[in-house]
């Protein structure tokens, strides 16, 4: 019997931890963004750290049960699908413009891009609230994931998927330090820009074809 209660309580969180690992490993904006301030070194602890908490709020949100009136509204799908198909492309844009951009000093020595701790704050929070995908990866893809397993086991599911975020974030932020040697670059830091843009548009394109489907 223990054993039993041991396996039904590691299925959902290795189900939770895994599936959230999937979304949040793409090189998105936000992971961007970390990546950026953690070759620099700057604010790691509260990048981290916000980022995660926002994670924490939408996907208790999520898993709590708004999911459920998320999919069964298409109207508010497809207000969800647009506004992140706009935000990958806009984002993705610009770093592809970036990355044909030649610039005389490596960001990670350029003074003047050092940010204070509140503008950094924000622009975490600002990549995980008011970018739609997030939404869509949290409240309908994880949400409605959790709705297959029971009300014990959902709890459960939702840790695993936030025990993931905190590990992807705060490994992002710190891990990023050790890069730092190759991106003195200046190719280095145009292929990422490069590859980032690409990989954004192809987001997008994901997201749109998977609205197709939907309807």
């Amino acid at each position: 019997m223990a054993a039993a209660t041991i396996a039904d309580s590691i299925n959902p969180l290795a189900q939770g931890f895994l599936l959230c690992a999937s979304i949040i490993i793409a090189v998105g904006p936000q992971n961007l963004f970390i990546l950026r301030q953690g070759l620099q070194r700057q604010h790691l602890f509260a990048i981290a750290l916000v980022s995660t908490l926002a994670d924490v709020v939408l996907i208790s949100i999520g898993v709590g049960g708004l999911s459920s009136l998320i999919s069964a509204s298409g109207i508010f799908q497809t207000i969800i699908t647009v506004g992140g198909v706009l935000f990958l492309v806009t984002c993705g844009a610009r770093a592809l413009l970036k990355a044909s951009q030649r610039r005389l000093v490596s960001p990670d020595t350029t003074p003047n891009t050092a940010t204070t701790g509140m503008m950094a704050i924000l622009t975490a929070l600002s990549f995980s609230l008011l970018n739609p995908a997030a939404y869509l990866d949290t409240l309908v893809i994880i949400g409605s994931k959790s709705l297959l397993f029971p009300d014990e086991q959902r709890l459960i599911f939702g840790i695993g998927a936030v025990l993931s975020s905190t590990f992807w974030f705060f490994s992002l932020a710190y891990g990023a330090s050790k890069l730092a040697p190759i991106f003195r670059s200046q190719v280095a830091w145009r292929t990422l820009d490069f590859v980032s843009g690409i990989i954004m548009l192809g987001m997008a394109l994901t997201m749109i074809g998977t609205t197709h489907l939907m309807a």
